[in-house]
């Protein structure tokens, strides 16, 4: 077995994001001291709590997401969440563009339908987009899109890696 040779790397992170998630950490277990305060422990003070719970975890996990391109594998990390792709399973890639609404849907790992295309989206909300279509889906998704600081150059390198692994076989 052939080592995965290290084509491209980068770390992308959001401050921003990072801010929103904490702010709504703090939000929701203000609501939560509230509702405990005005009305005890009920249903609705733990589901602010939880809440709350959710978005601590968004703020230490979607931190960093890290691009790896090798000579055989993209590889995707966000946190606890990894997704590794064969070149060899990649039709093509592109830049992501996408309705604005959806564009703007949240950070985060997303899984949505795309012009009928189910699509697996590591992003963060104010950096471009690259999206791969995969030539055999994994499970329901048929194209991965992540957020790079640099969409050009990763297209580049990703469509550059895909002919080099296909004139090798």
């Amino acid at each position: 077995m052939s080592m995965d040779k290290l084509i491209y790397t980068e770390k992308v992170s959001s401050h921003r994001t990072e801010v929103l998630f904490l702010m709504l950490t703090l939000l929701f277990f203000m609501l939560f001291l509230w509702r405990v305060n005005t009305a005890g422990r009920d249903i609705l003070a733990v589901i602010f709590l939880c809440v709350s719970g959710v978005f601590i975890f968004y703020s230490l996990n979607y931190r960093t997401l890290t691009i790896r391109l090798g000579s055989k594998f993209l590889k995707l990390t966000f946190g606890i969440f990894r997704w590794s792709v064969p070149l060899d399973n990649i039709e093509n890639c592109s830049l992501d563009n996408i309705p604005m609404l959806v564009r703007l849907g949240g950070a985060g790992i997303h899984f949505m339908s795309i012009r009928k295309r189910y699509r697996a989206s590591f992003n963060f909300l104010e950096y471009p987009r690259v999206v791969v279509a995969l030539k055999k889906q994994t499970g329901l998704v048929k194209d991965l899109s992540f957020s790079t600081r640099r969409p050009d150059e990763v297209i580049s390198l990703i469509q550059a890696a895909i002919s080099a692994s296909t004139g090798e076989n």
